[in-house]
């Protein structure tokens, strides 16, 4: 009975997952619609550093949730361009990560255990344990969400505020990077930069998989 009340709420909550995250790319495809001739995005940047700032805390509150942020990294690349677009998400996910790990110390065990499988957490802490920083960087390689590796490490009584933050701001520039070199390459219809941010993408997670089967041969 408990069994399978506990797959009904699963599945309630992955559902609703689903729900937002059809709806969000629906409201980024609806912009692009609109923007087809950059007028909101000038809009957007006439509003000078508020337009950053909500930007960058925008990217800090999505990061904190399942939702996938890939999207709103997108939506910087189109209105602020490759290099300020990369900046605000990155300082976006730094925020977020800062955010969880004082939100984590506050409240403990108990949130983290409501938003993050047993297997997820077994999974960072078998790395985190066995390697220390370098098993924490790791860990954020593997494909698992940021926001969950970043709940794990900060419910860790041992985890330093540096390990956690350098770990959390390296790890994700690849994959920034990455996506900027896609966005670029399809946005000016250039292969050379389209077929490098694949590659990027692809080593990415080719990665995060080959350390994943590594972690559970150990």
């Amino acid at each position: 009975m408990t069994q399978s009340i506990g797959k009904k709420r699963n599945l309630l909550k992955y559902g609703w997952t689903g729900v937002l995250i059809a709806v969000f790319i629906l409201l980024i495809a609806t912009f692009f619609y609109l923007d087809r001739r950059n007028e909101l995005s000038g809009i957007i940047r006439a509003w000078g550093l508020w337009g950053v700032v909500f930007a960058i805390f925008l990217m800090a509150a999505l990061c904190m949730t399942p939702m996938p942020s890939e999207g709103l990294v997108v939506l910087f690349l189109k209105i602020y361009g490759i290099y300020e677009g990369v900046l605000i998400a990155w300082l976006g996910s730094i925020v977020s990560a800062v955010a969880i790990f004082i939100i984590v110390r506050v409240y403990g065990q108990t949130l983290m255990k409501r938003v993050i499988s047993p297997e997820r957490f077994k999974t960072v802490d078998d790395w985190v344990q066995g390697k220390g920083a370098l098993g924490l960087f790791v860990a954020r390689l593997l494909p698992i969400p940021a926001f969950a590796v970043n709940y794990i490490a900060g419910a860790m009584p041992s985890m330093k505020l540096g390990t956690y933050l350098w770990t959390a701001a390296v790890s994700i520039i690849p994959y920034y990077i990455g996506t900027a070199l896609v966005f670029l390459g399809v946005a000016q219809e250039t292969w050379i930069w389209l077929a490098l941010g694949s590659a990027a993408l692809i080593l990415f997670w080719s990665t995060g998989y080959l350390l994943t089967k590594r972690g559970n041969k150990t």
